[in-house]
């Protein structure tokens, strides 16, 4: 009797052996179907991927072209305005000066123009003259 009692339970655990090698055996072909499924579609996106990289390169070499060129006409319109500061600065102050000078040797003379108003400033609502507010009597 004893001799069955092994070979049921030898039975028995070869049958939970075999199924659960069969559900291993579905586990590893799902897996196999999966990986090939991504890697299908893997395939493709890499590629997009890769013609999005090669575009962006093409891009920035053009950006660095360009930043380039805006540095070049920086550096030119610097020097063109340095050149002009020095060439026409120090006339056209000569001339200002010149001007000014001979705008108030015309406005000394004149001794019929009449007299500058004052100028009033509002403050909180009232006006004042511009002497009286810093203090100075009318």
């Amino acid at each position: 009797m004893a001799g069955i009692l092994v070979a049921v339970f030898w039975a028995i655990l070869v049958s939970f052996l075999a199924v659960a090698l069969a559900r291993l055996a579905q586990t590893l072909r799902a897996t196999t179907k999966l990986v090939e499924d991504v890697t299908d579609q893997a395939v493709p996106l890499l590629a997009d991927a890769s013609t999005a990289v090669r575009s962006a390169q093409t891009q920035i070499d053009r950006v660095d072209a360009i930043a380039s060129d805006v540095q070049e006409v920086t550096s030119n319109a610097s020097a063109l305005s340095t050149t002009v500061a020095s060439t026409f600065g120090g006339p056209l102050v000569k001339v200002a000066a010149f001007g000014y000078g001979v705008r108030r040797a015309i406005g000394g003379r004149k001794e019929d123009a009449p007299a500058k108003a004052s100028r009033r400033t509002v403050i909180v609502g009232r006006t004042v003259s511009r002497r009286s507010a810093r203090g100075k009597k009318d």
